[in-house]
């Protein structure tokens, strides 16, 4: 009787759907057993190449990606926004450049920092500060870094490359916002106070909701940039590629806008942009700088927190600057190597 009697009703239980975690372990599960028969029946070479490529892609960057949207959980439920704060200095430019440098300290994925950034200023940290951190936290943390020199070994100058020319598009947006932002195009609901996490066990539902709203978010973007260089590697001609590999301009805006329309996570991005073997290594490291600073989702998210009219006029100018800093830093330390 008692097992009957703690079984919810049944509208309850009729009202229960169908997670999308459920359905990729499902996806998953199928994917294993009809795999033999799949390879079997579609034994081409360049199908056999782009699942190569996708499948090489997924298990380089899982470990990254998992390991990113736990920590970036559970900064959200167990760290308050007030430490940084209190640690941050009073003098704006100086709390730009502190800001910039917490990302390395407090990493998380470009979907958790929109709603730490909000955080902040609900908190009363100056928006330049707040900025910088949200463009910093996902492109210059231990995890992104780690994961890029995975992704391109024996290539410690593209690490510090991506490190110092994230940073100074972080500090530099910071600085523009401070020098000619204005606090009326960020909606009034981004500056209310937010309520802290509560105590015990509410924080840890926060951080399990946050982690695996992100992780399944994320890794549908990680799957679709696997697709796309996949179907890059297979589809797309040798030629365009050496076409862009001689023409390092070309090679630069197709890489920059793709960061954009790609969307994908800082923690798996490197690991795609090592994959397109044929282009040096300047037009990566523009795709790996501006990937975490602006791309289509990013400027969902921003648009939905922020307000439109912040949207609208913080994406481009990031755009123009991520690109300058990258090549600004990529010149000098990596030239035309590839």
């Amino acid at each position: 009787m008692t097992a009957l009697t703690d079984r919810p009703p049944p509208e309850e239980r009729a009202r229960r759907r169908v997670t999308s975690v459920e359905v990729l372990c499902a996806v998953l599960l199928v994917a294993v057993l009809v795999q033999g028969w799949v390879r079997d029946a579609l034994d081409v070479p360049a199908l056999r190449t782009g699942a190569t490529v996708f499948v090489a892609v997924c298990v380089q960057a899982l470990p990254f990606l998992v390991l990113g949207v736990l920590v970036s959980g559970a900064i959200a439920a167990f760290v308050p926004a007030r430490v940084l704060r209190k640690v941050l200095p009073r003098r704006t430019a100086a709390a730009v450049g502190v800001a910039g440098l917490a990302g390395v300290a407090l990493p998380g994925c470009e979907c958790a920092s929109v709603p730490v950034a909000r955080r902040l200023l609900g908190q009363g940290v100056a928006p330049a500060a707040a900025l910088t951190f949200l463009l910093a936290a996902p492109a210059v943390n231990p995890v992104v870094l780690v994961a890029t020199a995975v992704a391109f070994p024996g290539r410690p100058e593209m690490v510090l490359a991506r490190f110092l020319g994230s940073l100074a598009t972080a500090v530099v947006m910071g600085l523009l916002w401070a020098r000619w932002g204005k606090l009326e195009w960020i909606v009034d609901r981004a500056l209310r106070r937010l309520p802290e996490s509560g105590p015990g066990g509410a924080r840890w539902r926060t951080f399990a909701e946050i982690a695996r709203a992100d992780l399944v978010e994320a890794g549908g973007f990680l799957v679709l940039g696997a697709l796309i260089s996949a179907a890059l590697n297979v589809l797309a001609p040798q030629s365009w590629f050496d076409a862009l590999g001689g023409q390092w301009v070309l090679g630069v805006l197709v890489m920059a806008v793709l960061a954009v329309v790609l969307a994908l996570c800082s923690e798996a991005d490197a690991f795609v942009a090592a994959s397109l073997t044929a282009l040096p290594l300047l037009p990566k490291l523009v795709f790996l700088v501006v990937g975490p600073a602006v791309d289509v989702k990013l400027f969902a998210l921003q648009a939905g927190t922020f307000g439109r009219s912040f949207a609208v006029r913080f994406a481009p100018v990031t755009f123009v600057v991520a690109v300058c800093c990258a090549l600004a830093v990529g010149l000098p330390l990596l030239g035309g190597a590839r």
